[in-house]
């Protein structure tokens, strides 16, 4: 790997590394050197030198053990040669040095002058040392200008320009003469703490005592009320600039540039460089050169790069590109890396990464070497599109340009990898972080938390967590609602709710993200009352409910289909000034089509196009897929419309499209977009080869469907199990096991990879058709291939014997899965009970029964079900009734073939009561009737009405009923059987018209069943 080259490139270069060795000798053995009076001041000289060279090279701490060696040898340098040091010391940060050497000099009799003391001064307050520095200043009687310059930039460095002002006093008091510096350092002292008030009021307060505040004061003036975004404020006081004779530099229409930028007006900017173009042009005489004179107001790089940087920042990035044009044709101002970087910023941010190439490459061209952040901001574009095979070329062009890796790169590359699944080599970029003598920072672990969190590596994230806490890197709002969110994607709401209680234990504000995502999950779990008491509690926190909470609110309430309060809440949210966005919109449009008001959601979609939000492909497709479910819609239209909108589909888009015209049966249509999907260069993916091959199977159109799967190499992936199971079963409707074996092979030889599920889905084909003696050799061939067969393989078996009648066949694989480890299931021992009650043996059926309880596995509704039917087939009317009695007890529901079969039972023996109570029962528990229920019924009190012993009242009272119940059949759509047909002819003739009534009858419901398969069809 690339990254582990890097580790060899970043060990520091040491130099003179046998220097300590030799100082340690030294210090031991300095009684046995005598350096002769005449020799001291040369090899004073010498210590000297060695000690700067040692600074310059970044050793303090070598030039620290020079000094003592020095001073060991009672080696003393003049006082030039002190102040020398000292200076040198301080400039490289060894501000503790200052202070030792300078004791040092005072124990060698040594005076200081004032120019030793300012730098021992600005030590002091580099240190913060402010007390020391003030006593030096009260106890010292030689101080000039520096002196007090010095300790005042010190008070104001450390936020205290109150106290700046009573040392300016002082100054005042002991008659050291206040300069511009003094004045400069005050002034920006206050405008750091945002005091420009008190700022304004020292710099009036110094102009009134004589002092003439120059172009730098003003600056600092502006600079401030830029900052706070008082862009009025800064222009006044460019008025008054301009007033005391002073004209704006630069620097100060820089300023001001940047300060509209930041307020987002952008224009009032680009005036702003017009205005100073215009007063180039005005200073300088006409038959000169502008380049030939150092104007003060003439646009610089950092004018252009500041202007060109915000508008990449606002996505106007061809503007950006544009004005850098401007710049390097009008001004002949070349962009340096900086320049180029924003633009690179904007085009990548706009997913222009085609053109950031391009621009990346003009840089190198225009001899402009890309940093750090240009390779970082590049990179982080192809992880983010999740192209990491470009990233990882740009990684080696660093390499070779002598580029090092530093942390931002390394994050960049961890929170990359991780985004494209590539968890292995985003750990392995962190733990190479060591050895490149990089530490992590907090943006780095919370990319490596939310990274882990993603990976549902939860265990991981939280040993992340407490790593980083014991290295003394202190977790955010960020870290922890990766943290949040990872449990709460994982279903695990509690354990997120509670790593916000311990954020918050330690003083870790949660954001609206972090209440949001808790929002929504409590309410995907179904804890509405929890979700909101976190919305109250956020409300109290003093957060603002964002789009994210909005869209969660939204969506819960669109689960419950209350979508009129959803419509309620967003126009709610709307008066209180959040602005709803293109997703926020979609919910409501999605929500309200589903609980079918189409109106309101063409509503919602007519307000967006109003105001202008811009459909993006999500709500596109939720026209589409919604609009296409209505009658009159047809999802080319609404696609049509996509495209005048200038939204470009995607996958998603054409699935569903594709998706309704299967289901439409319009194959055609649905072939036509599979054309037209590549032709736009948009890949199908693995959904839409299912849904168009499901599609064309459902309709027997198997070679159709092969076509579109010799396709699939190409496309780069195989046939998936649902196609595989989608194309066999459509082989399967021409009942040869030679076809659909050759079926399975063709697919094999397309990629479908040959393992225990594409064997499963086989052996249920084959087995499907009875074919058991073919899924037997398949199975053995499964077994020899080193292949396990599970309990799915086993089942599939057991149910192809059993629905051969095989029942000796079933039990013997029974027998077999139990012998090779395979533990059965529910679904295996219904099967069985199936094939047992079948064959009529219920004895056999309750053994198994017994030993489904032994093995611990509870039976079902499906167990009762086929027990019920299976006793009440074989006349055992009193088990029947028992096993139903205890299936309705255990809370179960029977099917309609479980009434069906207690019902004809009763009719058999003539308990018509009940009969009839059982199909009370059925309407009770909402269990449809069918045309069985209803034959059975009919034929049932018909056949009482035809006994000869029954007096005519009664027989006319099981007619009437039975009359009733056919006139209800009609009237549900039912048709009846020829048996029912037969009984209610012989019922309804007068004699010797029997024969005329059962064609009439036959006629009306042979009419009717033909229309019901017409509907059917349709």
């Amino acid at each position: 790997m690339i990254l582990s080259r890097l580790v060899n490139r970043t060990k520091p270069i040491i130099c003179l590394p046998f220097l300590k060795s030799n100082f340690s000798h030294f210090s031991s053995n300095t009684s046995l050197l005598l350096i002769p009076p005449s020799r001291a001041y040369l090899h004073t000289s010498l210590f000297c030198s060695l000690i700067r060279v040692f600074l310059s090279c970044g050793h303090p701490s070598r030039a620290s053990q020079a000094f003592h060696v020095m001073r060991a040898l009672s080696l003393v340098p003049d006082l030039p040669a002190w102040n020398s040091l000292l200076i040198e010391f301080n400039a490289a940060g060894a501000v503790f040095q200052v202070l030792s050497a300078y004791s040092e000099m005072i124990s060698c009799g040594l005076s200081p002058n004032v120019f030793t003391r300012n730098i021992l001064l600005h030590s002091f307050c580099k240190l913060g040392m402010l007390n020391s520095a003030l006593d030096l200043i009260r106890s010292s009687v030689e101080l000039d200008t520096v002196s007090y310059n010095t300790v005042i930039w010190g008070i104001c460095k450390h936020g205290l320009p109150n106290y700046g002002f009573g040392c300016l006093s002082h100054m005042v008091k002991k008659g050291v003469p206040v300069d511009s510096f003094t004045r400069n350092i005050l002034v920006m002292g206050f405008c750091r703490i945002g005091l420009v008030g008190s700022a304004r009021w020292v710099l009036d307060q110094l102009v009134d005592a004589g002092s003439v505040p120059d172009v730098i004061c003003f600056n600092t003036l502006v600079d401030c009320h830029c900052k706070a975004g008082e862009m009025n404020e800064a222009l006044k006081v460019v008025e008054d600039m301009q007033k005391r004779g002073l004209e704006p530099d630069t620097v100060t229409y820089n300023t001001l540039i940047d300060g509209f930028c930041k307020v987002g007006d952008l224009v009032e900017a680009e005036n702003l460089i017009g205005r100073m173009l215009v007063i180039q042009q005005r200073d300088y005489p006409q038959h000169y050169e502008v380049d030939n004179y150092a104007c003060s107001k003439e646009p610089n790089l950092i004018t252009y790069t500041t202007l060109f940087d915000s508008y990449c920042q606002q996505q106007e990035v061809d503007k950006g590109i544009s004005l850098c044009k401007d710049m390097v044709t009008n001004a002949g101002i070349l962009p340096d890396v900086v320049a180029y970087s924003s633009i690179l910023n904007g085009l990548c941010k706009d997913r222009r990464l085609d053109k950031a190439e391009i621009l990346f490459r003009e840089m190198e061209d225009m001899g402009v070497d890309p940093n750090h952040v240009s390779y970082s901001t590049l990179i982080d574009s192809f992880f983010k599109m999740g192209t990491t095979t470009r990233a990882f070329t740009l990684l080696g062009q660093m390499v070779i340009r002598g580029l090092l890796l530093d942390i931002v790169l390394c994050t960049t590359f961890v929170d990359g990898l991780y985004k494209a699944g590539k968890s292995k080599e985003a750990e392995d970029v962190f733990g190479m972080l060591p050895n490149c003598n990089l530490t992590p920072n907090h943006v780095t672990y919370s990319a490596l938390i939310d990274g882990r969190c993603k990976s549902r590596d939860m265990i991981g994230a939280q040993s992340a967590l407490l790593e980083m806490e014991e290295r003394g890197v202190s977790p955010n709002v960020v870290t922890y609602s990766s943290i949040v969110n990872g449990y709460v994607k994982e279903g695990k709401v509690e354990q997120g709710l509670s790593i916000m209680r311990q954020m918050m234990a330690k003083n870790v504000s949660p954001n609206c993200f972090t209440y949001g995502t808790l929002i929504n999950g409590y309410f995907k779990v179904g804890k509405q009352d929890v979700a909101f008491e976190l919305y109250d509690e956020m409300k109290m926190q003093g957060l603002v409910e964002n789009k994210f909470i909005v869209d969660a609110v939204v969506n819960n309430l669109k689960r419950n289909g209350k979508m009129d309060d959803a419509a309620e809440f967003s126009e709610r949210m709307i008066s209180r000034g959040l602005l709803l966005d293109c997703v926020n919109y979609t919910s409501l449009i999605d929500g309200f089509f589903k609980v079918g008001d189409a109106s309101a959601a063409l509503k919602l979609a007519q307000k967006v196009r109003e105001k202008d939000l811009g459909f993006d492909v999500v709500t596109s497709n939720v026209l589409i897929n919604s609009l296409s479910n209505l009658s009159g819609y047809d999802p080319r239209s609404v696609y049509d419309g996509m495209k005048q909108l200038n939204v470009a589909a995607d996958c998603v888009t054409y699935n569903t499209m594709i998706n309704r015209y299967c289901k439409d049966g319009k194959i055609s249509s649905a072939l036509q977009l599979w054309d037209e999907m590549k032709s736009n260069g948009l890949l199908p993916n693995l959904v839409t080869c299912n849904i168009l091959i499901t599609g064309l199977c459902k309709l027997g159109k198997v070679d159709e469907a092969m076509n579109i799967l010799a396709e699939l190499p190409v496309l780069g992936f195989g046939p998936s199990s649902s196609i595989h199971r989608a194309v066999l079963a459509a082989a399967s409707n021409s009942k040869r096991a030679e076809k659909i074996l050759q079926t399975h092979k063709r697919l094999v030889n397309l990629g479908l990879e040959e393992d225990e599920t594409s064997y499963n889905i086989l052996i249920a084909a084959l087995c499907g058709l009875g074919m058991t003696k073919k899924a037997t050799t398949v199975f053995e061939d499964m077994i020899k291939r080193g292949i396990n067969a599970d309990i799915i393989t086993y089942n599939a078996l057991i149910r192809g014997h059993c629905k051969s009648s095989h029942i000796r066949k079933a039990l013997a694989t029974y027998s077999r899965m139990l012998m090779e480890g395979v533990s059965p299931n529910t679904g295996t021992y219904n099967t069985l009970l199936c094939g047992l009650s079948a064959a009529g043996l219920m004895e056999e059926a309750a053994g198994t029964v017994e030993e489904m309880k032994r093995r611990g596995i509870v039976p079902n509704a499906t167990t009762y079900d086929i027990l019920v039917s299976g006793h009440a087939k074989v006349g055992d009317t009193k088990e029947s009734i028992r096993l139903y009695c205890e299936m309705i007890f255990k809370g179960f529901v029977p099917r309609t073939s479980t009434y069906n079969a207690l019902i004809h039972e009763f009719t058999l023996v003539g308990k018509m009561s009940q009969a009839r109570e059982l199909m009370n029962e059925m309407q009770r528990r909402q269990v449809p009737a069918n045309s069985s229920t209803y034959d059975i019924l009919i034929c049932g009190w018909l056949r009482l009405s035809f006994q000869r012993d029954l007096v005519r009242p009664i027989k006319r009272s099981y007619r009437i009923i039975a009359e009733k119940l056919f006139k209800e059949m009609n009237e549900k759509g039912l048709v009846p059987c020829e048996s029912t047909l037969s009984y209610m002819s012989r019922s309804m003739a007068r004699p010797g018209k029997k024969a005329d009534a059962q064609r009439l009858l036959n006629q009306i419901f042979k009419d009717k069943k033909n229309v019901t398969r017409s509907d059917t069809i349709q």
